[in-house]
């Protein structure tokens, strides 16, 4: 286990981790100045390029996206989304996790699911590859629309029993997605490894939210995202200077020429 990864697992029952989003090295900048884990997550895909679903998202995407993340990283551990279909099996999985180490010098990947990927998974930890769970909706296999787990018995125990095997299995901490809160925290207690909560009320031992959501670049009508500031009002300020300024002939003055 690195200095980095340490350092969340210290964090448990101790002080809240921060998780925040980044595509590119000027925003990845900023937000290793609070942040304790920086994601490069497929949520790439309808942020940047409008896709209806990650599904679209390629490990190209990925790996050019956390290049440009990496140099703006100094601190924070940096964990890389693994695409849909970029581990099917076990060998695939290896395969493509040693290549998005190798070409981005990231700290971890994040890959989808319980159960179902624990082949995957334990493969990944045995090769000392650091693995970032993820439970709850699952945006790579999720059908319709955004719908809360955990709220019947059954999808609690699954979810519960999922992290669990998970937790064993190596993984060093888990996002949970838009679980119910009773369930959330039943995991969260039951858990040794922290729990990054998204959608997933305030008993997680972490939060994240994509960057580009919560400083209001978005439209979206997410029940769990908080605009915590409008960007969309500053980029129009910035907008219609420059545009007045040209028009006027104000710019470019002669400090501003060559």
């Amino acid at each position: 286990m690195n200095k980095k990864i340490k350092k969340i697992f210290s964090k448990k029952n101790k002080s809240k981790i921060i998780c925040l989003t980044s595509y590119s090295k000027n925003i990845a900048e900023e937000a290793d100045k609070y942040a304790d884990i920086i994601l490069v997550g497929d949520s790439l895909g309808s942020v940047l390029y409008n896709h209806n679903t990650t599904r679209k998202v390629t490990l190209t995407n990925m790996i050019e996206h956390s290049k440009s993340v990496r140099l703006g990283v100094k601190k924070s551990l940096m964990v890389v989304d693994m695409p849909y279909n970029s581990y099917k099996s076990k060998n695939l999985a290896l395969k493509n996790a040693k290549k998005i180490i190798k070409e981005t010098k990231c700290d971890a990947v994040k890959l989808e699911g319980g159960k179902n990927i624990l082949e995957q998974v334990k493969f990944l930890i045995k090769n000392k590859i650091p693995v970032m769970g993820h439970l709850g909706l699952l945006p790579q296999t999720n059908k319709g629309k955004f719908k809360s787990k955990g709220r019947t018995s059954k999808e609690k125990k699954k979810i519960l029993s999922d992290s669990i095997l998970l937790q064993n299995s190596g993984v060093f901490s888990i996002v949970l997605e838009c679980v119910k809160t009773s369930t959330a925290m039943q995991i969260t207690k039951a858990l040794k490894i922290p729990t990054i909560g998204i959608g997933s009320s305030v008993h997680c031992d972490g939060q994240v939210l994509v960057t580009d959501d919560l400083v209001g670049l978005n439209n979206t009508k997410i029940r769990f995202v908080k605009k915590f500031i409008n960007m969309k009002k500053y980029l129009n300020l910035g907008f219609k200077k420059f545009t007045s300024e040209v028009k006027s002939k104000k710019y470019p003055s002669k400090k501003y020429s060559y």
